[in-house]
């Protein structure tokens, strides 16, 4: 049914699917940051599908799953129930009813969660879940990651792919873990493996990071957040019909 409803769609059946906002991207480029702000200034829902990634990852390293064995992750991958809250003005993510948002952004699940993404078995449960929050997204959805317009909603109403330069995204994950009270060798560490992130991302067999062939590219390097989240606002607006909230 989520296969059906989620893949290709008729013109004439088209007012009959929610509203589904797909923002893709690199690690660093506001995908998360953009993709809040636009849901809640339309009123839309919000899905973090990193989260999930990452929720994931931090599942398998507790459990003490080896995630550089793909293998042992498929057999793995369908035992920890992840869920993903969708309110944009407090999205939540648990694991066996346990709150992970913190745990899953330190450094340890970022060094692996590309691995454990790259597992076939891993996406294809995880799509599942993501197309059911987005079926049940009473006005619509904007979800973001890095196969959303590609893979997940091939027919989404809007495709955006966000983007910026390798050192523009470098200096704002670092500015945004400073405010996290990161240290700062942690910093310099994660902020030099944005490169490894993209290359394992945009090399994977499964689902890649790659820009839609009808996505609308966004470079955000040189705008402000405001720029970036009234310039999607205003696509959303005019290809789906709804108005800020």
């Amino acid at each position: 049914m989520l296969r059906e409803r989620f893949g290709p769609v008729d013109t004439a059946d088209r007012a009959h699917v929610p509203v589904v906002v797909a923002i893709d991207g690199p690690s660093g480029s506001g995908k998360s940051t953009v993709s809040r702000a636009v849901a809640a200034r339309l009123g839309l829902s919000f899905l973090d599908t990193g989260a999930m990634y990452r929720a994931m990852t931090w599942w398998m390293l507790a459990n003490e799953v080896d995630v550089d064995d793909p293998e042992a992750v498929a057999v793995a991958c369908g035992k920890p129930v992840i869920v993903s809250g969708t309110d944009a003005d407090g999205p939540t993510i648990t694991v066996d009813g346990q709150d992970v948002s913190g745990p899953i952004r330190g450094p340890e699940v970022t060094a692996h969660v590309s691995a454990v993404s790259a597992v076939p078995a891993v996406r294809t449960r995880l799509v599942e879940l993501q197309r059911g929050c987005a079926e049940v997204a009473e006005r619509g959805i904007v979800t973001e990651g890095r196969d959303m317009g590609s893979v997940v909603f091939p027919d989404a109403t809007v495709k955006v792919f966000l983007t910026a330069s390798e050192r523009a995204r470098a200096e704002r994950r670092a500015a945004e873990l400073r405010a996290k009270g990161v240290d700062e060798a942690t910093i310099t560490a994660m902020a030099a493996d944005l490169a490894r992130r993209d290359a394992a991302d945009s090399s994977r067999k499964t689902a890649p990071l790659t820009q839609a062939s009808d996505a609308v590219l966004v470079d955000t390097s040189d705008l402000t957040l405001e720029q970036v989240i009234d310039r999607i606002a205003a696509l959303v607006e005019e290809r789906a019909g709804l108005s800020s909230v």
